[in-house]
């Protein structure tokens, strides 16, 4: 049975990679798709696979609390998928206001727009860097968020306040701590996984800013939308409580040098080598981190199906695909 087909979903982020890959699969579902985008991105997986020519569009920001009333107000939006959010580490450290304003502001006009106007479910993107940095691995869900870093801190304000809202006026809502997340679409060359495809594919040495050393939990995106979708039918279907909070991760984590090497392997470009810019840790960065999955796996079902060498055969074509 498809519970989903002819439910309105509304997607903050859209056009970005997560936000492409779930608007993508509410479509699959048969879904009524509203998004909301801040700028257009030219070759997103949003418009290479002709999306948005499927989805009611609204451009804003999400600081810009009349627009986000007004969509709620305007459409019965059964379901909330709020992933939109200053994303970049680097522009975080640079920029805290900015990051802030739409990381945390943001956050509470779409939980206000949702517990004045009504939603069945939402899921709000919260991150594994909520938790800031832990001596005890891997992070599980009863563990303090203490983050200090810019990044890090708007998130943990985010997820608080979406646990706030759900404990306070009994919003249906979901939170989603996630380890890294790759796969097709992810146009953020600053990362680790889209440069070392793009660097393969030109015959390039993969540029690597850390010493190599740190440790990362990287999920493939379908596992994430998977997740994602679980999480909101459970809601949907008070099979949980609201305002719980849920890690989604391997649980295999991978350091840095050793995650490029397997990626040049996947390639066949076993004749470049890495170039490590660090002979230290990277300042405003965790050097280890990486999640328990044990809740989602008890409390929803769900636990990742691709394994890190297939989600990276996948993603190397796709980026061979559309850089060659």
């Amino acid at each position: 049975m498809n519970i989903w087909r002819n439910k309105v979903i509304f997607i903050t982020g859209a056009n970005g990679f997560l936000g492409s890959h779930l608007v993508k699969r509410a479509l699959a579902y048969k879904a009524k798709v509203i998004v909301l985008i801040k700028e257009d991105i030219r070759f997103s997986l949003f418009e290479i696979e002709g999306l948005s020519s499927k989805s009611r569009i609204y451009r804003g920001d999400l600081s810009d609390s009349k627009l986000i009333n007004s969509i709620f107000k305007n459409n019965k939006i059964d379901v909330c998928f709020h992933i939109a959010a200053q994303a970049i580490v680097g522009i975080a450290n640079n920029s805290p206001i900015g990051t802030f304003k739409t990381n945390i502001e943001g956050t509470w006009n779409i939980l206000e727009a949702a517990r004045v106007y009504g939603v069945k479910a939402m899921v709000v993107a919260s991150s594994d860097k909520a938790y800031g940095e832990h001596k005890k691995l891997p992070y599980k869900e009863e563990a303090p968020l203490i983050a200090l870093h810019p990044y890090d801190a708007s998130k943990s304000c985010a997820d608080i306040l979406s646990r706030t809202y759900a404990h306070t006026y009994k919003l249906p809502v979901g939170v989603t701590r996630c380890a890294n997340i790759y796969g097709p679409g992810d146009l953020n060359f600053s990362r680790i996984i889209p440069d070392t495809c793009r660097a393969a594919i030109r015959g390039k040495n993969p540029i690597i800013r850390s010493d190599g050393t740190p440790l990362r939990d990287y999920t493939f995106v379908e596992d994430i939308v998977e997740a994602y979708f679980i999480l909101a039918e459970s809601l949907l279907n008070k099979k949980i409580n609201f305002g719980e909070a849920f890690n989604f991760g391997t649980g295999k984590p991978i350091s840095v040098i050793n995650l490029v090497r397997m990626i040049l392997n996947v390639s066949g470009r076993m004749d470049l080598a890495p170039e490590i810019l660090s002979k230290g840790k990277i300042r405003g960065e965790i050097d280890k981190q990486y999640l328990s999955s044990a809740k989602a796996k008890k409390v929803l079902g769900w636990g990742p199906k691709y394994s890190l060498k297939k989600g990276l055969e996948i993603t190397y074509k796709w980026y061979r695909d559309q850089i060659s």
